[in-house]
């Protein structure tokens, strides 16, 4: 008789874990969201490894897309309400649909690049800007050129800002617009005389032989990759967005405290599991050494604009000036994009 109540009990205790996870999993947020192949992906890719987006109440969903023109592009059909991708984007994200930026994902101004060929002429010339000493080319080796370019990304600003530092614009050369894998695959295949790439394509090309001839921060620009909010979800539900930023800060600490050394291997897998590619363990490092990360203290301080535009503010803004001197978007969606003000500490405030 004992052993039948216990058994019984034993099976009651069961049921009520059982009832006691699935209404626990019930009462989570799904939160659709979409990334980019690249270093802020795997910070969220790895909270979720580790579970800390169903402590924060939410379940994450990760959707990957080839560049932050096809994220923007999936967003009027619902498919996301928080994506993380670069400042040129974004900044189209608000002028297209109004989104917001909400916090920093990293530093890319190291990755963020413009390639060429060891034997291209280009790379025989060094310093011809005083300003950029460090960077390859003149306007005699560039001019009449073919480059391949994921066109307004950020990649395209490098590319623009590398040839304004030799006095040319976009219109000085010949540009042959491809997603990063293709472009890749074609300066691989002796298609083009340079190749405009982020991490971790640039990598993977300089690995086989590409020279830099310039990166974002050789040329004295910012480039943060951002994390991006449609604002409508974002306004309705600003608790669920500061849970959100939760977990990518707390994703954001362990990496401070971790080396990269230690994180190889979890890269690796990362890009095998969500990517879908094999990753070379020396270039996962330097694609891990590259990117600086931001805490919350950070992040408050370069979105305060208690005493005028941030600093965040300012990179947006110097952004759309660009894009609009060289004519890709318009005198009239520059003036709405001017200010950066879409750039808004009010998420992260409310991070506890």
């Amino acid at each position: 008789m004992l052993k039948k109540v216990l058994c019984m009990a034993l099976a009651a205790f069961m049921l009520l874990n059982v009832s006691n996870r699935t209404t626990a999993a019930a009462d989570l947020v799904e939160v659709p969201t979409a990334w980019l192949d690249e270093h802020e992906t795997f910070l969220m890719w790895y909270a979720v490894e580790k579970g800390w987006d169903a402590e924060a109440g939410l379940k994450i969903k990760m959707q990957l897309f080839s560049s932050g023109a096809d994220i923007l592009n999936a967003l009027p059909s619902g498919k996301w309400v928080y994506a993380g991708m670069g400042a040129v984007p974004a900044m189209l994200g608000n002028l297209r649909y109004g989104t917001s930026i909400i916090a920093l994902g990293n530093d890319e101004s190291r990755c963020n690049a413009v390639l060429v060929r060891s034997d291209s002429p280009i790379a025989k010339v060094k310093g011809w800007n005083k300003q950029h000493p460090a960077v390859l080319g003149n306007p005699e080796t560039v001019r009449g050129k073919t480059f391949l370019v994921t066109t307004v990304s950020s990649a395209h600003y490098a590319l623009s800002a590398w040839l304004e530092s030799m006095g040319l614009t976009d219109s000085d050369i010949a540009i042959k617009n491809m997603d990063q894998a293709q472009a890749l695959a074609a300066f691989e295949n002796n298609i083009g005389d340079g190749v405009a790439l982020w991490a971790p394509h640039m990598f993977v090309a300089m690995e086989k032989g590409a020279v830099l001839a310039a990166d974002m921060k050789m040329l004295g620009k910012g480039n943060p990759i951002v994390l991006v909010a449609d604002t409508r979800y974002a306004e309705k539900h600003p608790d669920v967005t500061a849970r959100f930023l939760s977990i990518y800060l707390r994703a954001v600490k362990m990496f401070k405290e971790t080396s990269p050394e230690m994180l190889v291997s979890e890269y690796q897998r990362f890009h095998r599991e969500f990517v879908g590619k094999d990753y070379d363990a020396t270039l996962a490092l330097k694609d891990l050494q590259y990117h600086p990360v931001y805490d919350l203290p950070q992040q408050l301080a370069l979105f305060d604009d208690s005493k005028g535009p941030s600093q965040v503010q300012r990179w947006q803004a110097d952004i759309a000036a660009y894009f609009s001197s060289i004519g890709r978007i318009t005198a009239d969606e520059a003036k709405k994009v001017a200010d950066g003000k879409y750039a808004t500490n009010a998420y992260l405030k409310l991070v506890k």
